[in-house]
């Protein structure tokens, strides 16, 4: 699967953004969907993910409450609504994807995902 991201720009502080992710090849239903996000400086983090049905979803605690998964699979897109958006929430955001069929899996760990999309920028102003 191919994951192409979108959305990314500049917005100030307080403010939403929504970023999305497109998926083509093989459907987006097969797969749980995350985002992670690296800011200059720092390690790539988890920030989202979402099963692959839409049922189950899983946040980091920083963005908890204040960010929100959703996908649609009949258009293999997956959405990263974020909202009250921190300069701390500046960073490169990412979306991937893996499998996982058959066996327990840690969508938040970043181990498991097998394809990654190219990244959008995302910058929060003060």
């Amino acid at each position: 699967v191919q994951l192409q991201a979108s959305g990314g720009g500049l917005v100030q502080a307080g403010g939403s953004l929504s970023v999305s992710c497109a998926a083509s090849g093989r459907t987006s239903s097969n797969y749980v969907m995350g985002w992670f996000r690296q800011a200059p400086g720092k390690e790539r983090e988890f920030v989202a993910a979402i099963s692959k049905t839409g049922g189950g979803t899983w946040y980091s605690d920083t963005v908890k409450g204040r960010f929100a998964i959703s996908r649609d699979n009949a258009k293999n897109t997956v959405t990263l609504q974020m909202n009250s958006l921190k300069p701390e929430d500046t960073a490169v955001y990412y979306c991937a994807a893996y499998d996982g069929s058959g066996r327990p899996s840690a969508p938040a760990a970043e181990y498991e995902y097998d394809y990654w999309g190219q990244g959008t920028q995302v910058t929060v102003s003060s």
